[in-house]
C-alpha cells in the first residue's frame, strides 16, 4: 500500500476474520493484500474504473458524439 493511502476500519465477525486469517497465511499475503486484491475484483465486476486511464477512457466511450453507429437511410417510396 502507498504511504498516502486512505485508512478505514471495518469490522468483521469472529468467523470471517479467522476464515481470512486463514486465507491470507494460505497464500503469504496480507490481509491488506487481500482487501485490496477483493475490492478491485469487485470495481472489475461493477465495471467501475480504478485508474485514471480508465476513468478518461470510459468517460469517452459514454459520449454520444463518440458513438460511431452508422446512419439511417431514409426509405424511398
Amino acid at each position: 500500500m502507498a504511504d498516502d493511502g486512505v485508512r478505514r476500519r471495518i469490522a468483521f465477525d469472529q468467523e470471517t476474520w479467522v476464515a481470512l486469517d486463514r486465507l491470507a497465511k494460505d497464500r503469504m499475503m496480507t490481509i491488506q493484500e487481500l482487501a485490496e486484491e477483493a475490492f478491485r475484483d469487485l470495481l472489475k465486476k461493477h465495471r467501475r474504473p480504478t485508474t485514471l486511464k480508465e476513468m478518461l477512457q470510459e468517460s469517452a466511450r459514454s459520449m454520444p458524439a463518440n458513438d460511431h453507429r452508422p446512419e439511417r437511410r431514409k426509405r424511398t417510396r
